[in-house]
């Protein structure tokens, strides 16, 4: 499973002559096997009417295909150029733009798990309910449009999921109805009531905004604001209590909690039992995605995108989990794919320097091994995981570079020892695992 998130910082301040290019659903990215549209789900929720509407926009303009991101939206590749205007429209039907202007902004994770019983597990708060509340505030305040397209909130019910993902602001739910809001990597926090996390998230954000516009850098994230404007905890409590929120600095660092990611799993004990399905390197066809449509019809009628590029059905009907293996989706934590991850790769990207895909999917049986792995086109490697301990594949042109924890760096693996490399990569007997 990917591990918990470096504590890494940016050592100089970021300062951009160009706006943020990220795509969206209205603005679309011109890649090499057509255009993209990445449209946001916040808090990854998702009604089956909805998500039939993907499936349609995936086969009416793109390439038949959804993606999942490691944000918790998904994303429609291979679009004709000139479609922008009709997938708009049917989005917008859908209910999956409802604020226009903001639809880039709306970056909004939280535990997908949330809501769900544990029995015998700890009473924790409806992390969803937070998000959707605060994607109300977040649209509804023409000011949140400045936000950059990569600014990201994190709702956590207090297991500590989400919060590993480096949010810019983190929402931990915390026992008694109470919250703590964190800036950036910030070891404090405030602390406030639970009803009033929604609001504060959104205080977060003008005072990112404001201090950035004070740094003149065009930050587009909390780590990227210089030394001498950071946000100061304090001084976020000051602008909470001016906005009529009781909230008041923690004493000191916070002993943030991790989890690790839901890991997949089927049949439960019950007619209506929530799953959790991984789809191989998060892509799945529009017939598989409407498998999942499906077993969300027969049970509560909602979905679960999660930032893990998995989706969690928090009802489903007894024959849900055989048809959806049946369909080659995963339902099994032990499976080979719970932690391979790629990028686009060819022949969707024009910088990659090979199918990582292709090549994934040749070797996933038999390299398998404790790390997570990660396949990279090229230097850029997007869509890496968070965090230190996973090992790290670049497409060179005569094959690949394996950087492993702990191993000297493998240059230009060719495809026939690729999997005898990579299962001795992802086991090194010297990786202590956290």
């Amino acid at each position: 499973m990917p591990q918990p998130p470096s504590a890494a910082s940016r050592d100089e301040p970021v300062i951009r002559e160009r706006g943020d290019a990220c795509p969206g659903a209205l603005r679309l990215h011109a890649a090499d096997d057509g255009f993209l549209a990445r449209v946001r789900l916040p808090g990854g929720l998702l009604t089956a009417a909805q998500a039939s509407a993907l499936a349609l926009a995936a086969d009416r303009f793109g390439d038949g295909h959804l993606e999942l991101t490691s944000r918790g939206n998904v994303q429609l590749r291979g679009l004709a150029d000139g479609c922008g205007a009709a997938l708009a429209e049917l989005l917008d039907g859908a209910g999956l733009l409802p604020a226009p202007s903001h639809e880039r902004v709306r970056n909004i994770v939280a535990t997908p798990m949330s809501g769900l019983a544990e029995p015998g597990g700890p009473d924790r708060p409806d992390a969803l309910a937070w998000a959707m509340e605060f994607d109300r505030l977040l649209c509804a305040g023409p000011w949140t449009a400045a936000l950059s397209g990569r600014f990201l909130f994190a709702f956590d019910d207090g297991r500590g999921d989400v919060a590993s993902l480096g949010p810019d602001v983190t929402v931990l739910g915390r026992p008694g109805g109470r919250a703590l809001v964190r800036l950036g990597r910030a070891a404090d926090a405030v602390e406030l009531a639970g009803p009033d996390a929604p609001r504060a998230a959104l205080a977060a954000a003008r005072y990112f905004l404001d201090t950035a516009a004070q740094a003149g850098t065009q930050a587009w994230r909390v780590s990227e604001l210089p030394a001498e404007h950071p946000l100061e905890t304090v001084e976020f409590a000051r602008r909470l209590e001016a906005d009529g929120i009781a909230a008041a600095p923690t004493a000191g660092a916070v002993d943030w909690p991790y989890a690790a990611p839901p890991r997949p799993w089927g049949r439960g004990r019950h007619d209506r039992s929530a799953l959790c399905v991984l789809p191989p390197l998060g892509r799945l066809d529009s017939a598989q995605w409407r498998v999942l449509v499906q077993a969300a019809e027969e049970g509560g009628g909602r979905l679960r995108v999660t930032p893990w590029r998995s989706v969690v059905l928090p009802a489903a009907g007894a024959r849900a989990a055989a048809r959806i293996e049946d369909a080659g989706l995963v339902l099994t934590p032990d499976s080979p794919w719970q932690s391979v991850t790629a990028c686009a790769g060819q022949p969707g990207c024009a910088k990659s320097l090979a199918d990582v895909r292709a090549d994934a999917r040749a070797v996933v049986d038999r390299a398998r091994g404790q790390l997570p792995v990660h396949w990279s086109g090229c230097e850029r490697r997007c869509g890496h995981p968070r965090g230190t301990a996973w090992v790290d594949l670049v497409a060179t042109g005569p094959g690949y570079r394996i950087t492993a924890p702990g191993q000297p760096v493998r240059h230009d693996v060719r495809p026939p020892e690729l999997a005898a490399a990579l299962a001795d990569a992802r086991t090194d007997p010297d990786v202590v695992k956290k």
